[in-house]
């Protein structure tokens, strides 16, 4: 296969990725001509061993941790950027603070969805690595945006790993619902800034359900983290589907990752009808 076609489909979201690394659409996409024209003048630079995604974005870090940046736009970029379409000048914010290794470590993960084992191929360093760099921006983002959090969930067992693990990140507990009815009461009582919610409830109910109650009774709208044994029931594309999921058995990292995501992006909850 040739090299373009390979390569080509996967750089709108290189370009994607580039600006919200460097901060700004000029800066951004200068670095992703600076790979092509690298591609063009020795195309042995590229490993066609390798995904061809992966290959790419590697090549690019390599470009990227070699050159010292500026994250600050210019005049003209303050007014008409369009670094980050998905998130806007909220995680702009929060990324423009985050480690440089860390903050590509994270928008690996959290927009471009690279498995650990992928970043830690991209950036050339070990799975362990990579996972410290993660920490190290998840730490960043909730020093920012320590939150109260409501957990919906009925397996006492699991509410109280999640409570712990919701806990050592800094953020605040408000309260364990066990059904969809306790969890409309709770969020009238305590008003969180971020909900996990297991699907499935002691009472047969949904956390979707409870999380559309919730949104609408009170339009209340916060961050929502969905809890889930079965990803492949809301994971279909012919419906609305949660923006932010946890599959159980889950890990206390995996977690703090995506707790992390929620606050990064500040979506609020697309919850299935």
């Amino acid at each position: 296969m040739r090299l373009a076609t390979s390569i080509s489909p996967h750089l709108p979201y290189l370009r994607r990725f580039s600006r919200a690394l460097t901060g700004t659409q000029q800066a951004g996409d200068a670095y992703v001509a600076a790979v092509l024209e690298a591609l063009i003048a020795d195309p042995r630079e590229f490993d066609v061993t390798s995904d061809a995604r992966v290959a790419l974005y590697r090549m690019y870090c390599r470009l990227w941790e070699s050159i010292s940046l500026n994250l600050k736009p210019t005049a003209d970029e303050a007014e008409t950027s369009s670094s980050s379409p998905r998130w806007g000048p909220l995680a702009d914010r929060r990324l423009s603070t985050m480690p440089p290794r860390a903050r590509e470590a994270f928008l690996l993960m959290a927009v471009e969805g690279f498995s650990t084992a992928e970043i830690a191929e991209i950036l050339g360093r070990d799975s362990a690595a990579v996972a410290n760099l993660i920490e190290e921006a998840t730490k960043t983002i909730v020093d920012q945006v320590a939150t109260n959090v409501l957990i919906i969930e009925d397996e006492p067992i699991i509410a109280m790993d999640i409570e712990a693990t919701v806990e050592s990140l800094g953020h605040k507990v408000t309260g364990v619902a066990r059904t969809q009815q306790q969890a409309l009461q709770l969020v009238a009582q305590k008003r969180p800034s971020l909900i996990l919610a297991d699907i499935q409830l002691a009472d047969g109910s949904s956390g979707l359900e409870a999380v559309n109650q919730i949104q609408i009774l009170t339009s209340f709208e916060v961050p929502v983290i969905f809890i889930t044994a079965f990803p492949e029931r809301l994971l279909t594309g012919e419906r609305p589907e949660p923006a932010f999921l946890i599959t159980k058995p889950f890990t206390p990292e995996m977690v703090k990752a995506v707790i992390s995501q929620a606050l990064f992006f500040d979506t609020k909850a697309q919850a299935a009808a």
